[in-house]
């Protein structure tokens, strides 16, 4: 409900409810203090104009009104502070997972990608050496190591199981990054030199999110709406023979939607191929707007699907 009045996207987090309630009485004391200091600002403008003191008075006000008022301004932040800053930060960054409970990944930032490394089916990550470093091995894992052999990485795609805390312990090789997942209400700067972990427990998986967020687009004249043009299709559809003219998931052309209108096919239901993005918060360089990856949160046999390809991509 607050995330809505905020005009945040959905929540995917099982912490973020406490996130969105942080930044909803955040606003709130931000609009008494706006009301305040509005009522305070007209006041002044009535009781010192210049048709009431015509001369200037060297005494100035005596009252101390003003000094209760920056005392009840220290107080509300004093309260904010203590009451709902420090409980969030002790629970949201203090209180990270026990490793065994979740899934671990590492995610090195870079000019301009998010490099992703998951530990193989030993659960250890590799040892890794800037010296190892390349376009073919953008994390200088040394496959030499036996805890690397069977270690994953991938560029810009992090994938994790639903219902599972994931545990993101993000650095960076060149510059300041700022790690944003703005669904799972995550954000934290990867600083070079330092390993900083974040963590979240994911609700819903990709596919359901793209559900909800499917929308119909009238596709009656033929011709391929502008926003269509990069979302995939929640829907099969077929001719007036069986024929296949658009598969689930797959991206809407000029000629599809004209097949489409052919078989008399007026609405198509789209949404997103992946709406929840890596995103970088901080301007790290000329090629910031580059720098977008995605989250995939996924069934945890689909994960161990995936898991089990991207090991047989690492060993050919």
């Amino acid at each position: 409900m607050i995330g809505r009045l905020l005009g945040l996207p959905p929540d995917l987090s099982a912490e973020g409810a406490q996130i969105d309630g942080l930044l909803g009485v955040v606003h709130l004391l931000i609009f008494a203090l706006f009301i305040g200091w509005g009522i305070f600002f007209v006041y002044t403008l009535i009781r010192f104009r210049r048709g009431r003191n015509p001369n200037a008075s060297y005494s100035g006000v005596r009252s101390h009104a003003s000094s209760y008022v920056e005392a009840g301004v220290a107080v509300f932040e004093a309260a904010l502070l203590i009451a709902f800053a420090i409980p969030v930060w002790a629970v949201r960054v203090n209180a990270i997972p026990q490793e065994t409970s979740g899934t671990r990944v590492r995610v090195i930032a870079e000019q301009y990608a998010w490099n992703v490394h998951y530990p193989g089916q030993d659960g250890q990550f590799g040892r890794s050496d800037a010296s190892l470093v390349s376009i073919e091995n953008p994390l200088g894992l040394d496959r030499g190591d036996p805890a690397a052999k069977d270690d994953i990485a991938t560029i810009n795609q992090l994938n994790l199981p639903v219902g599972k805390p994931a545990v993101i312990y993000l650095s960076s090789k060149d510059v300041i990054h700022s790690f944003a997942l703005p669904y799972f209400r995550v954000k934290q700067d990867a600083i070079p030199g330092q390993r900083i972990p974040v963590w979240f427990t994911p609700t819903r998986t990709t596919a359901e999110l793209r559900e909800t967020m499917g929308k119909r687009y009238d596709v009656s004249n033929g011709k391929i709406p502008a926003e269509l043009a990069t979302l995939t299709a929640l829907e099969e559809y077929t001719d007036r023979d069986g024929r296949l003219i658009l598969g689930k998931g797959s991206y809407i052309s000029d000629e599809t939607v004209a097949q489409l209108q052919q078989a008399g096919v007026k609405e198509v239901k789209a949404a997103p191929e992946i709406p929840t993005e890596i995103a970088c918060a901080q301007l790290c360089g000329l090629g910031h707007y580059r720098m977008r990856g995605f989250v995939v949160i996924q069934t945890e046999d689909e994960f161990k699907a995936w898991m089990a390809e991207q090991a047989s991509y690492q060993s050919q």
